[in-house]
């Protein structure tokens, strides 16, 4: 008796389907992309639940006739494919055959189209693959609905998240695809309410401007490269403008939304030596490469590609990112270099007289451990690039990072709720964030007041700030709020450690930058109030505030005994 059998076609179908549809935003993803294909110009989603219970998707596209509506639900069959050497030639977004039978496997499908131009359709219903009714129907376009997603295979069914977070990974993909599509306008309804309103873009950038508003495409600079048989179009951080998470990078090669280590890695490389240890750089690549170069065709979800010479793709996105960065911070270091000539004290080493009592205690330690440097003003002190300052006296040498510094003492008095001093602003401030980041901060209101924050409800995915504490008036407000909302969906953490990471995160964005210098006063300011928090010798990331060197480390360090 042989033990090897052929499984049925439903089993296949059902073992496709737990490659393809891992949650209902898998679902939104394939059929969107259809939709997408049709040629499409206006796509809403409903949904349900976080789309557990009900996903239904609609467009103005080509639609299909009776025979096409049949064979779109059979394993293997697709409209995107003539012959083999298309497999090596994709323009599509969709092509494996496989999302529709397998999605029709694991829950209730209901499809109305009608072909273009035609006013009589089809209505076909099919429950976990089995077809219960085809009709006649009058439609436009076309309409799937998809309900009660793994209501046959419950094992999967109870590894769906909560409604909330499901709802989430919808718009993430919805985000995605909008993102890449921009002359297609991407409705998204929600438990009946409107969820995301996206109208037709002329382009790529009124698109990231509609879905994160204008301060947030200000902290972008625009590149755009083409070499022979590549193009990219890019929007990536200026040389300030970095984040406390990954949450805001996107690839999109061929306008297909997709991860590729190599690529990300290429953008990294190019922020070497000015991006700070634990930020991350936001950007938005799309590539558009010789579809022959490239192989959509190695993962069920469409998320990977493998190039045919992924190094001249690392080298591309690499060079010429990194040249952008360059001849930004060159204009920069011009500017630095004018402003230095009308304020040479703040460069040169300052003669002031130290007091015969200063009492400082030498540490055999590079980094300063509980050291007893009580700080004078008008220390003797120098600039070193634009983020460290050195400051000498008798004992030794101790360096700075004033950022770092300032951040520390900001994040203390977040944490306790000190010398906040927060008042309302006599303009509220309206800050428009994406839809997930939108409901979180409205969800998240009294973590945000505990740090002297008033924010409320605009609607339309927009929060009015209606107070701040003095030391974030001039911070970035859209940045903070979109890394706070990152920080409370990234970690289902205690509230106390949730509220320390909180206040870590509006520190770093509210201290100073390294563009900033300071005055004598407020280096000497600075160095106080570092004096007087719990732990003044790192930042609340855990980096190094200061570093001593005492006299013998100096000695040792030139070979002197």
């Amino acid at each position: 008796m042989p033990s090897i059998k052929i499984l049925p076609v439903h089993v296949r179908n059902r073992i496709a389907a737990g490659e393809v549809i891992e949650r209902p935003a898998s679902v939104v993803k394939e059929l969107v992309e259809n939709s997408i294909d049709a040629l499409s110009t206006e796509i809403n989603i409903d949904v349900l639940y976080g789309g557990k219970r009900l996903i239904r998707v609609s467009d103005n596209g080509i639609g299909m006739d009776r025979e096409d509506s049949l064979l779109c639900f059979e394993r293997y069959a697709t409209s995107k494919l003539n012959d083999e050497s298309d497999l090596l030639n994709i323009k599509t977004m969709g092509f494996r055959g496989e999302a529709l039978s397998s999605i029709a496997s694991v829950s209730r499908v209901r499809l109305f189209t009608a072909l273009r131009g035609h006013p009589l359709g089809v209505s076909i219903e099919i429950h976990g693959g089995d077809v219960k009714e085809v009709r006649d129907s009058s439609s436009s376009g076309t309409i799937i609905e998809v309900r009660d997603l793994f209501f046959n295979t419950p094992v999967r069914k109870k590894f769906l998240k909560s409604h909330g977070t499901e709802l989430f990974h919808v718009i993430d993909v919805i985000t995605k695809e909008a993102l890449s599509h921009w002359g297609i306008s991407f409705g998204l309804t929600s438990d009946n309410k409107e969820t995301i309103i996206l109208p037709f873009a002329s382009g790529p950038k009124e698109r990231i401007m509609q879905v994160y508003g204008d301060e947030f495409l200000n902290g972008l600079m625009e590149l755009d490269v083409e070499t022979e048989g590549m193009r990219m179009d890019s929007f990536i951080s200026k040389s300030n403008n970095f984040r406390n998470s990954r949450s805001h990078q996107y690839i999109f090669i061929n306008n297909r939304p997709v991860r590729d280590q190599s690529v990300s890695h290429a953008v990294y490389k190019a922020y070497e030596g000015i991006l700070p240890r634990d930020q991350h750089p936001v950007f938005f690549l799309y590539l558009y490469i010789d579809p022959q170069r490239v192989d959509f065709n190695v993962h069920p979800t469409k998320r990977e590609v493998r190039f045919e010479n992924k190094d001249s793709i690392y080298r591309f996105v690499n060079s010429h990112i990194r040249d952008a960065i360059k001849n930004e911070r060159a204009e920069y270091a011009k500017q630095f270099s004018e402003m230095s000539s009308d304020h040479s004290s703040l460069h040169t080493v300052h003669s002031y007289e130290l007091p015969e009592s200063l009492p400082l205690t030498p540490s055999e330690s590079l980094l300063s451990e509980n050291l007893e440097f009580v700080y004078r003003p008008f220390l003797p002190f120098i600039y070193l690039g634009d983020t460290f300052v050195a400051i000498s006296g008798k004992g030794g040498l101790t360096i700075i990072d004033h950022h770092a510094a300032h951040e520390r003492i900001l994040f203390e008095r977040f944490l306790k709720g000190i010398n906040l001093d927060s008042s309302r602003l006599l303009f509220p401030k309206q800050v428009r964030l994406p839809h997930k980041e939108y409901i979180t901060v409205l969800e998240n209101t009294h973590i945000l007041r505990d740090f002297g924050m008033e924010i409320d409800d605009f609607g339309h995915d927009t929060v009015i700030v209606r107070s701040l504490p003095d030391a974030l008036k001039e911070a970035d407000i859209d940045g903070i709020l979109l890394d706070v909302a990152s920080c409370i969906r990234d970690g289902a953490i205690p509230d106390k450690t949730l509220k320390k990471d909180v206040a870590a995160r509006i520190a770093c964005h509210s201290s100073i930058r390294g563009k900033e210098l300071l005055t004598q006063e407020e280096i000497a300011g600075l160095i106080s109030d570092l004096e007087e928090t719990d732990q003044p010798d790192q930042c609340p990331h855990g980096r190094p505030t200061r570093i001593f060197f005492s006299l013998d480390d100096l000695k040792k360090m030139f070979k002197r005994k």
